[in-house]
């Protein structure tokens, strides 16, 4: 969603870069491109006018002329800002001290209230809570029979007395539904309310008596992220008939431009909570001012992709990994376990766009096809569990039944069988005591066994005793003769790669990767 402003700012800051010192027309150009960016991603003009006002202020300061690197500086005073506008500190649920705590939501149909609700229980449900959703939509055709749909699907208990589809009292639905969760000792209650296409009198005063009847611990605007401009307006009208605690933003992952996310926290002076970004009921998550700032910027998102991480691979099946890959045993069934935790985690499209720098592989993402991944978990699941184990036993005919088996070309078994061996053996070579194998003219890796923590930290150069080298003649021209019949000395990795390695120097991670590893 944030492409665009993402290039926009990346596009702006290069002309920052290399210079020792920035003069106020330096600064002026680029707050200049900065609010061209922001105003064609549809951020709302009181928005930007505020967001430049600040950062030109500061970087007219000195924490910028007196800056080692004037262009970083400024780049992280625009993260500052753009941490600031989306809210600062990433905002909790409020629970109540009794319960069942209360979640109404809010908003115009279409802005995904009803998925929301299921992906709202199942995450509460995975954090030990006891949600129920209820079903207080009662205008909208087949709104109950949707969210009873979503609420199996997540594993959810919901509250559904009347048919709706026009029958039945949303507010004496609410109301019930409260008196059913503590009879049912069910500690969240989620109230899926009416939206409308468009702001009236008979939606918020709906909204507002449904407030008024149960009491709600949190009220959360749902807001669809792609309208643009119109959520400004969409948001006060909210603010003003249900006076909102909270906003949630669906459909981060549409092709707009995104400036909703940028509005509607300053506008309404309410913390976006939490961020929907796919239909599935996985892609959910609380919305993190900070991450969100560092995405737009091209910094990544390495905390949310670690804590996904952790949540799709279990600790001890990922030691027993380690073991078998540092004993040579790791085999292609293993390889497929791994393979089925990383797709819990999301598309690879989204993990590598979660990676800091991966802004300028835009074009390689949008045409990473993830059917490939789905192709090589066909070609193992065709092998037989002796193959999978031993996968040195699969010759021609098994290649080919294999490739039959799983709707694909030899080839295509020949390279995964060539590229899991590869593999396998650079992984032994890690997980042993050398480290990972040398790079042409880069040194060890940082912070693997074996290896010193500074990356290609100068070794102490050998002795030379006792290596005394062939004797070259003075004469020019037998020295000739010499060099010509000397067999050819073969290339090493550097000459392969076309580096030289004398001239390469040392080399060392950044501090970011070097603390990951």
């Amino acid at each position: 969603m944030f492409d665009s402003l993402q290039d926009r700012l990346q596009s702006a800051f290069k002309t920052l870069r290399g210079k020792g010192k920035l003069s106020d027309a330096d600064i002026d150009q680029v707050a200049r491109e900065i609010r061209v960016a922001l105003l064609d991603a549809d951020v709302a003009v009181p928005v930007v006018r505020e967001f430049i006002a600040n950062v030109k202020e500061r970087a007219r300061g000195t924490e910028v002329s007196q800056a080692l690197n004037p262009a970083q500086q400024v780049i992280k005073i625009v993260n500052d800002e753009l941490i600031a506008i989306l809210g600062g500190e990433t905002r909790r649920i409020r629970f109540a001290k009794n319960p069942p705590t209360v979640i109404m939501l809010a908003g115009l149909q279409g802005a995904g209230k009803t998925t929301l609700a299921g992906k709202l229980g199942k995450w509460l449900k995975e954090q030990g809570n006891a949600p129920m959703l209820v079903a207080a939509d009662l205008q909208r055709p087949n709104a109950v029979n949707q969210l009873q749909v979503v609420g199996e699907q997540a594993g959810v208990t919901v509250y559904a007395p009347q048919p709706g589809n026009g029958v039945g009292d949303p507010v004496q639905v609410a109301r019930d539904a409260v008196a059913e969760a503590k009879r049912t000792l069910h500690d969240v209650v989620i109230v899926d309310t009416a939206g409308r296409l468009g702001i009236d009198a008979e939606l918020m005063q709906q909204a507002a008596d449904i407030r008024a009847a149960v009491d709600p611990d949190e009220v959360l605007f749902v807001i669809d992220a792609m309208i643009g401009q119109d959520a400004v307006g969409t948001a006060q009208a909210f603010l003003e008939g249900v006076d909102f605690t909270g906003v949630v933003l669906s459909k981060l992952d549409g092709d707009a431009r995104g400036g909703a996310a940028l509005s509607v926290r300053s506008v309404t002076g309410r913390p976006i909570m939490f961020a929907s970004t796919g239909e599935k009921l996985d892609d959910f998550d609380v919305f993190h001012p900070d991450r969100m700032a560092s995405r737009i910027l091209d910094m990544g998102d390495v905390l949310t992709l670690i804590e996904q991480a952790e949540k799709a691979f279990d600790a001890e099946e990922a030691a027993k990994a380690a073991q078998k890959v540092a004993g040579g045993t790791f085999t292609l069934s293993d390889f497929l376990q791994q393979m089925e935790a990383l797709a819990k985690m999301g598309s690879m499209t989204k993990l590598l766009s979660m990676m800091p720098g991966m802004g300028q592989f835009k074009d390689q993402l949008a045409n990473f096809d993830e059917r490939e991944v789905d192709k090589i978990k066909a070609i193992i699941r065709s092998m037989t569990p002796a193959e999978r184990e031993n996968p040195k036993i699969i010759d021609g005919s098994r290649r080919a039944r294999i490739a039959r088996g799983s709707g694909t070309q030899v080839s295509d078994v020949n390279q995964l069988v060539t590229r899991f061996f590869e593999a396998s053996k650079m992984m032994q070579k890690m997980a042993k005591g050398g480290g990972m194998p040398q790079m042409p003219g880069v040194g060890p890796m940082p912070g693997l066994p074996g290896v010193s923590k500074r990356a290609g930290a100068r070794q102490k150069p050998q002795s030379k005793k006792g290596k005394k080298g062939k004797k070259v003649s003075g004469n020019p021209a037998k020295r000739a003769a010499q060099a010509q019949q000397a067999p050819a000395k073969k290339p090493d990795g550097a000459a392969a790669f076309g580096y030289d390695q004398a001239a390469g120097g040392d080399f060392e991670l950044p501090k970011e990767l070097r603390d990951l590893l």
